[in-house]
């Protein structure tokens, strides 16, 4: 009985994305962006360590009523992608045609992301940006940039979910595991400082949340052009 509660609770905790989905909505519609961010990452928290509690307590095996990937995949576009993409609207941080862009394209380009059965690859890192809108939308509204700057970012990025480009897994991708983790708990605690501190995290902090948001980015573009150096 033990191993099958376990599991199921892995499922329940999943769940909870959706409460935090629904406060971070909530949030959004009341024009609290601190609240909204804040609930979404409380959402990307969970989001981390279901999977590897479902992987280590055999959730397929004891729980297979459930299937936890369609659940995740569900909770993930709406706050990964279905939240944000409104907050950047929103906000007026991306007002006017520029804003209708982002609205149009990223949501059509999630979805299309999401319902992909080749995200990943072999080594568990992910096959094209892996439609952390949650992320670009913080930055946005940390650094704010030009609106029709954001707009070609995020075109880009929808471009490039469905490229063979690769991105790390911050959990699951082997190589440079150890720098990826301290990067992302790095980008994590700046995260909550700039949506608790109303985005404002001063020149030193926001240079270094602006490199850890570059490293997560690039990293796995660079790992993959290393290793086609060796194999050429």
């Amino acid at each position: 009985m033990w191993p099958r509660t376990r599991a199921l609770s892995v499922h329940l905790l999943t769940a909870t994305g959706a409460v935090f989905a629904m406060f971070s909505l909530l949030a959004a519609v009341e024009g609290n962006w601190s609240w909204m961010f804040l609930w979404l990452l409380a959402a990307l928290a969970v989001d981390g360590i279901d999977g590897p509690l479902a992987r280590r307590w055999d959730v397929t095996l004891h729980a297979a009523r459930f299937d936890g990937v369609m659940l995740d995949l569900i909770i993930d576009y709406l706050t990964y992608v279905f939240i944000p993409v409104y907050a950047l609207y929103a906000s007026g941080l991306v007002p006017g045609w520029a804003g209708w862009g982002i609205l149009t394209v990223v949501p059509f380009a999630g979805a299309l992301y999401f319902a992909d059965v080749r995200m990943k690859t072999e080594d568990a890192s992910f096959e094209g940006f892996p439609g952390c809108w949650n992320m670009v939308a913080l930055v946005v509204f940390v650094l704010e940039p030009n609106p029709w700057l954001t707009l070609v970012v995020s075109i880009l990025l929808s471009v490039a979910m469905f490229l063979p480009l690769r991105f790390v897994h911050p959990v699951r991708t082997d190589r440079w595991r150890p720098l990826t983790l301290a990067v992302t708990l790095a980008w994590l605690g700046l995260a909550f400082a700039a949506a608790w501190g109303e985005f404002g995290l001063g020149r030193v902090a926001g240079w270094a949340f602006a490199a850890a948001s570059a490293y997560l980015l690039l990293a796995g573009i660079a790992q993959q052009a290393l290793g086609r150096r060796r194999l050429a």
